[in-house]
């Protein structure tokens, strides 16, 4: 049988990877940039977020309502998102309109023209999007845990950059750093769907023969901290995020972590949120979550409680961490296993999920990752090793962020005592 998946090498050094699908008569296609958030400096944090935006007000020959016409004439979706380790930009269009997607986002990442006028008219929407993520409790309070678990660095650094450098922010700056992170070897470009390899091939080439050439940047290594993060605000609820230090992509914990995550916090199966919500009714909203880096990574809880509850939330959550670490069911596995391969296994059916799998495996890993293979590694988890994650998390030097009617939330030193215990 043919291998749906190919992969193109250009002279440039930009790499082409597409999966056929034949039975879709839709293509996904994206351009994935190996720069976010850590990889830019103090002074220009909020670079990535604000180029991202800027890519979309206009080119040399085709102006921001252009773009958004053109897309939506032929019934196509185009959006972005920028995120701590990528930028990407992305596509989904019926089959015979890959072309003019291919075309745009080639447009868009090497002849944007930045006109100014439409640069101040976006600095003003990012301005009113940080507002918006300021006026949200359980948005922001993440900022606040990813600026304490990476103090003075650019992997705890927001997103969105802070509303004095945006307001500073210039034209130059954007152009700069594009230059500089946009370049062909720092960048997979990548198609799912009904499709034709060569043809993407052929198209990317001359769509993307304009990118800039810079040697690669060096990006800055993690260096987690951990500390603790207090706001009283007068809100209804306290939100509360407490983390350790856990797998990055390339761990043999990696697996077991994310097992480890979907049974303690995953779902409405999940320890968390039977123990917290359903027999206790303490919260809302109780998840766990499992963040991998290139070379870290983060293992968190979140809560949103009344300040009464509180008291009790924090101790019950040490708890059910503490007895993760002691054991660990073969049902409850077995339902965490059936979860993650459920997820991976549908997504295949999107092919939007699938042009990113490819191009963020080939991104962080430097190959396509058989299905297969991952159902495999994911089978191969034991309570044993699951039990053993959650005890080298859980003995790492936590971090705690909480934000709204705190006072009875215990201090980071009670806590960490508590799951030495």
């Amino acid at each position: 049988m043919t291998d749906p998946i190919k992969l193109t090498r250009l002279p440039s050094g930009l790499t082409v990877v597409t999966e056929r699908m034949d039975r879709m008569e839709t293509v996904s296609f994206g351009a994935y940039v190996s720069a976010g958030t850590r990889n830019e400096t103090a002074e220009e944090n909020g670079v990535s977020h604000f180029l991202e935006h800027m890519a979309f007000k206009g080119t040399d020959k085709r102006s921001a309502l252009r773009i958004a016409e053109e897309i939506e004439n032929v019934g196509g979706h185009i959006n972005a998102y920028t995120a701590r380790e990528q930028t990407v930009f992305y596509v989904k269009l019926l089959k015979e309109n890959l072309g003019l997607g291919i075309d745009i986002i080639g447009d868009i990442l090497t002849h944007s023209a930045f006109d100014t006028a439409e640069l101040e008219r976006e600095r003003g929407v990012i301005l009113q999007e940080i507002g918006q993520a300021n006026d949200t409790p359980d948005d922001i309070v993440f900022d606040h845990f990813q600026e304490t678990a990476f103090p003075s660095q650019p992997m705890g650094r927001p997103t969105l950059g802070t509303e004095d450098l945006i307001r500073g922010m210039s034209r130059e700056t954007l152009m700069r750093y594009m230059g500089t992170h946009y370049t062909p070897d720092n960048m997979i470009v990548a198609a799912a769907g009904n499709l034709e390899h060569d043809a993407v091939v052929e198209q990317v080439a001359r769509h993307f023969a304009d990118l800039p050439t810079s040697p690669r940047p060096v990006m800055q290594a993690a260096r987690y901290g951990g500390g603790e993060f207090r706001q009283v605000k007068d809100l209804d609820q306290a939100h509360v995020v407490l983390g350790f230090p856990a797998a990055g992509y390339g761990d043999a914990d990696y697996y077991a972590t994310m097992l480890l995550s979907t049974l303690l916090g995953g779902g409405m199966s999940s320890r968390l949120f039977q123990e917290i919500r359903e027999k206790r009714g303490l919260v809302y909203s109780v998840y766990s979550f499992a963040v991998p880096f290139l070379d870290s990574g983060m293992f968190g809880i979140y809560a949103g409680t009344g300040e009464k509850e509180c008291a009790e939330l924090v101790p019950v959550t040490l708890e059910e961490l503490r007895k993760v670490q002691l054991a660990v069911g073969e049902d409850e596995l077995a339902r965490a296993r059936a979860q993650l391969k459920a997820s991976l296994l549908m997504s295949l059916e999107s092919t939007g999920s699938r042009c990113e799998q490819i191009a963020r495996q080939l991104q962080i890993f430097g190959r396509i990752i058989p299905t297969s293979e991952t159902v495999s590694r994911i089978e191969a988890v034991t309570t044993d090793e699951i039990r053993g994650a959650a005890g080298r998390i859980f003995a790492g030097t936590p971090t705690l962020a909480a934000l709204g009617p705190i006072g009875n939330i215990p201090s980071l030193q009670n806590i960490a005592e508590n799951l030495a215990a």
